[in-house]
C-alpha cells in the first residue's frame, strides 16, 4: 500500500465506513490488505469484507465498474463474492479524507469455506471451470454505465515496471520493453480479449465443503486477453514449486480441461503462457521494489522465496518453466 493513503487512514474513516454499511462495532476484525485496508464483518443478515481503498489508487468510477462487473458475474452463475448494497442504497461509499481526497468503501458477501488444503485432479478442473465461466460471460458483458469502463491491461497505472524498477534494474527494464513490443502484436478479437480478472490465483479464492469454488478481490480486472488471466493462475500455481515443470503438467491439463467446459478458446493461445508469465514476473519484482526497496528486511516467507535469484533469471531469460504449454491442451 502506498505511504501517502496509509498514512490518511484513520479510526474516523472506518467508524464512518462502519455506520455506511450498518457494522456492529463488536464485530468487525482487521485482515491481511496488500493494496486496501480490508475487513470481515458479521451483521444479523450475514457474513461480509469490508474493503476501504483510495481515490489516489482508484476513481469511484472504477471501483463502480468493479463491482457492476462482480454482479453481472454473480447473476450468470459464476463463483464470485458477490458486492452488496450500503445503508444508503449505493455499492461505493464515498468518505471525505480531510485532505482533498476520499476513501471509497465497499462491501462483498463473505466467500463460503477456506482456501482449498488439498489439491486433486478434480478440483483443479473446477478451478477450470471457474475461470471459462467467467470469461464466457466477460463476452456478452457491457458496463450498465459507459463511465464505469475498465482499463486496458497497460493502461497508465496499471503496468507500471518503468516507474519502479531503480536503475540498477535496467537490464529488467529492457526486457520487460521487449516483451511489451511483442505482446502489443497480438489479436485483440472478441473470442480472446475482454474483461478479465487479472488476479485470480488460489489466495483470492475459497472452496467450500462440496467443492465450489468462489473468487474475490477484483480490484485489478483489466480488459485483457482470456490467455493472460490463464496464465496469471499457472505462474502463481507454479513459480514457487520445488519443480514448477511438474507441477505444470501435474495442474494445467485438468485446468485447462474444466475450462473448455464453460468457454471455448482455441487451443493455439496455450503458447502465450510463457511470455504473460514473463511479464507477470517482471511486473510483480517491480512491485515488489516498489513496495520495499529493501529486499534484504523482507520478512515474508513465499516474497523471499519468490525473489532468490531472480534477477537472473529475469536478465538470462530463464522461462518460469519449461513445458510444452500447447501441447497440454490436447
Amino acid at each position: 500500500m502506498e505511504l501517502e493513503i496509509r498514512n490518511r487512514f484513520n479510526d474516523g474513516i472506518l467508524r464512518e465506513a462502519m455506520r455506511r454499511y450498518a457494522i456492529p462495532a463488536d464485530r468487525i476484525r482487521l485482515l491481511d490488505g496488500f493494496e486496501s485496508f480490508i475487513y470481515e464483518f458479521d451483521r444479523n443478515d450475514g457474513a461480509y469484507i469490508l474493503r476501504i481503498g483510495h481515490s489516489l489508487r482508484r476513481t469511484v468510477e472504477l471501483i463502480q465498474g468493479e463491482v457492476d462487473w462482480i454482479n453481472y458475474l454473480a447473476a450468470g452463475g459464476a463463483g464470485v463474492a458477490r458486492a452488496i448494497l450500503s445503508e444508503n442504497g449505493v455499492l461505493v461509499e464515498c468518505i471525505d479524507d480531510g485532505q482533498g481526497g476520499q476513501f471509497l468503501a465497499t462491501a462483498f458477501v463473505k466467500a463460503a469455506g477456506g482456501p482449498p488444503s488439498a489439491w486433486t485432479p478434480a478440483l483443479y478442473e473446477r478451478y477450470g471451470e471457474l475461470i471459462g465461466r467467467l470469461h464466457a460471460l466477460s463476452r456478452t458483458y457491457n458496463p450498465s454505465n459507459p463511465a464505469w469502463r475498465r482499463p486496458a491491461w497497460d493502461a497508465p497505472g496499471q503496468l507500471e515496471p518503468e516507474r519502479w524498477l531503480p536503475s540498477s534494474e535496467a537490464v529488467a527494464l529492457q526486457k520487460y520493453r521487449q516483451l511489451k513490443t511483442y505482446l502489443d502484436c497480438l489479436p485483440r478479437d472478441a473470442g480472446s480479449y475482454g474483461l478479465i480478472h487479472q488476479d485470480a490465483h488460489t489466495g483470492n479464492l475459497f472452496v467450500d465443503d462440496t467443492g465450489r469454488f468462489t473468487l474475490f478481490d477484483f480490484d485489478d480486472c483489466v480488459y485483457g486477453w482470456y490467455i493472460y488471466d490463464i496464465a496469471m493462475v499457472v505462474f502463481y500455481m507454479i513459480v514457487n514449486a520445488d519443480d514448477p515443470v511438474a507441477r505444470t503438467g501435474e495442474f494445467l491439463p485438468a485446468f485447462w480441461h474444466g475450462y473448455c467446459r464453460e468457454n471455448q478458446l482455441d487451443r493455439a493461445w496455450l503458447k502465450e503462457i510463457p511470455p504473460f508469465m514473463k511479464l507477470r514476473e517482471i511486473d510483480l519484482y517491480a512491485i515488489l521494489h516498489r513496495s520495499f526497496g529493501d529486499f534484504d528486511a523482507i520478512e515474508n516467507p513465499w516474497i523471499r522465496r519468490f525473489l532468490k535469484g531472480r534477477k537472473a533469471r529475469i536478465e538470462g531469460d530463464v522461462p518460469v518453466a519449461t513445458f510444452d504449454f500447447e501441447g497440454s491442451g490436447r
